[in-house]
């Protein structure tokens, strides 16, 4: 297990805010995050707001919080979807990579994959991952994710001068 990885996530949603909706994609990534032992530092739901998306990421980021930060909604094409505009926003450097792929496995199940404007980001020594709100494209995107977040988070930690040692417990 990886129990030293922290991770916040983070759903945008005006009806969500409002407990007006469940929060399902949310508690998907908080539900295989709790299985693969990483360790949840918190858990919100934000207005499509690109000021209160953007200020909680960056001051999340610059206290160094946590590891890894993914993101659910506001990636589609409405003018209130606006979470990749608000990552861009705090972005210290990109990480198209992450966002191709999530894309790439995407389009093997649908060609709506390729509407997904979500991208990835690093500040400091957090990662920001975009995905989609609906339940189905969050669990595709954690199996991807799965794959190399442990090695992003190791890498992340050593580039920024931290010891980390293995993340397996």
């Amino acid at each position: 297990m990886y129990n030293s990885v922290k991770y916040i996530v983070v759903t945008a949603s005006d009806s969500g805010s409002k407990g007006q909706r469940e929060d399902i994609s949310g508690q998907l990534i908080v539900d295989y995050f709790e299985k693969a032992g990483f360790i949840l530092v918190d858990k919100v739901i934000l207005p499509d707001s690109k000021k209160d998306i953007s200020s909680y990421l960056a001051e999340k980021c610059d206290r160094n919080e946590a590891d890894i930060i993914v993101t659910t909604g506001g990636t589609g094409f409405t003018a209130r979807d606006i979470t990749p505009e608000a990552t861009l926003e705090i972005s210290e450097r990109m990480v198209p990579g992450i966002s191709e792929a999530l894309r790439a496995e995407g389009l093997k199940k649908t060609p709506h994959a390729m509407l997904s404007r979500g991208i990835s980001v690093i500040r400091k020594q957090t990662l920001i991952v975009n995905l989609p709100g609906g339940p189905k494209a969050v669990r595709e995107g954690i199996e991807v994710l799965s794959k190399i977040l442990v090695h992003a988070v190791e890498t992340l930690r050593s580039v920024h001068g931290v010891e980390c040692g293995s993340l397996e417990a």
